[in-house]
């Protein structure tokens, strides 16, 4: 069984990581293409330029933010094709979600693997 992982940008890749698709919208500050070994680039399934500001990435906001991002998967097409895309993929290895984020516990690569996780079969 292979896995659905998230992982910080500015950890080095390992081969456990398999796929690796950077959902941010904007690249990671000082990380270059070569050393980040990014295999997609998904800027279609992150959150709307609206919600990031507003997040801050405040913990204070973080309830909140998990509950509207959610909105915004669900009212997007393209976010059930690539929870489709993540289950295809995962059958041959593991996939890792790229965030750039500094806060481990409190971004968006969580709230985004747990709505795939419940949006494959």
């Amino acid at each position: 069984m292979y896995e659905l992982k998230i992982k910080r940008a500015y950890l080095s890749p390992v081969v456990g990581d398999g796929y690796r698709i950077l959902i941010d919208k904007l690249w990671p500050r000082g990380i270059s293409k070569e050393k980040a070994e990014i295999d997609e680039w998904a800027k279609s399934i992150t959150p709307s330029a609206e919600l990031r500001r507003w997040f801050g990435h405040k913990e204070e906001n973080y309830a909140e933010f998990a509950r509207k991002y959610r909105a915004e998967l669900d009212g997007n097409p393209l976010a059930s094709q690539f929870a489709d895309a993540i289950s295809e993929l995962l059958t041959t290895t593991n996939v890792t979600l790229i965030y750039g984020a500094k806060n481990e516990h409190c971004n968006h690569a969580i709230i985004l693997r747990d709505w795939i996780v419940n949006h494959i079969p």
